[in-house]
């Protein structure tokens, strides 16, 4: 018989609307939620909002802070883009054992399960993972400036962009580009807008042009399908097969299922958990490998 590995953990799900801090012990889980934790957005308030989410917990649970501190934890944040900030995160707080790592191994992790299966996310930022016998892939989650094809603020920008085409002869018209420029005033409002938009603000703006295309606008679905076409390439590329199940996360990327080819339409699954419940599970298997290393 397998013994079962029920040494206490924690697990830290952060993101740029809001961090979640639990514990999970045996069969009882205890979670809190903080603010705010993006580290590369803003270091030090993450590191905050971590530590504040931390004294909660240990209200929560009646366990001192320390004897928190000294248990397994894996933290799967917003911005770690690589193994300097990770280190840094690391450094910043007071958990004696800890592996940190961005927040997309938690999603995937999340959504699928321990078996094989493929994310899609796509909200304001977008990424695409795997998880194929056991290994992790993942493309994406660079964000606005340099990559996060297919999410809503790409969705958005391009809405725009077109638009923009249109006032110059070289596209046709529809009722979204149309409605776009009403909206702004013109072609000078829509300049002006973009100059200082957030991704959230460009984001904000999906909703009409998925909207436009179920409405069968030309515009709006021409920018559905680009956007669904570039989530299927990567797909390929990470190794996607057929029969393998595909999740599609976020505020648009399930919105895009209509628009997806038919061997990949069939493999659309929902997914299993929420990213908190990968971060759980990434925590205890963090746990089996540093009990693993003194055994």
């Amino acid at each position: 018989m397998t013994k079962k590995h029920t040494i206490p953990v924690l697990a830290i799900d952060g993101g740029g609307t809001r961090c979640r801090i639990a514990l999970q012990d045996g069969e009882n889980l205890t979670q809190i939620e903080a603010g705010s934790a993006n580290v590369s957005t803003n270091f030090e308030a993450a590191i905050r909002e971590i530590l504040a989410g931390l004294a909660a917990l240990s209200k929560e649970t009646g366990i001192a802070t320390q004897t928190l501190c000294a248990m397994p934890t894996y933290a799967g944040l917003a911005g770690v883009t690589g193994q300097k900030i990770a280190s840094r995160v690391a450094a910043a707080l007071p958990f004696q054992t800890i592996k940190v790592e961005d927040d997309r191994p938690s999603a995937l992790r999340g959504a699928v399960g321990a078996g094989d299966g493929f994310v899609v996310h796509c909200g304001t930022g977008s990424f695409v993972a795997a998880q194929l016998k056991g290994r992790v892939h993942l493309a994406g989650g660079w964000g606005a400036v340099l990559g996060d094809p297919s999410s809503a603020q790409w969705v958005g920008r391009k809405s725009l962009s077109r638009t923009l085409d249109v006032s110059d002869g070289l596209r046709q018209p529809s009722d979204l580009s149309q409605a776009l420029m009403d909206r702004f005033d013109g072609t000078a409002g829509i300049v002006a807008f973009a100059a200082t938009a957030s991704p959230a603000d460009f984001g904000a703006l999906a909703p009409a042009v998925s909207k436009g295309a179920a409405n069968g606008d030309a515009m709006a679905i021409a920018i559905m399908q680009d956007a669904t076409d570039r989530m299927a390439t990567t797909l390929r590329k990470l190794g996607w097969q057929d029969g393998l199940p595909i999740c599609l996360t976020g505020g648009i990327g399930p919105l895009y299922a209509p628009y997806m080819p038919p061997e990949m339409q069939a493999c659309l699954a929902e997914k299993l958990g929420e990213p908190m419940a990968g971060a759980v599970s990434l925590a205890r298997d963090f746990s089996k490998e540093i009990t693993d290393e003194y055994h």
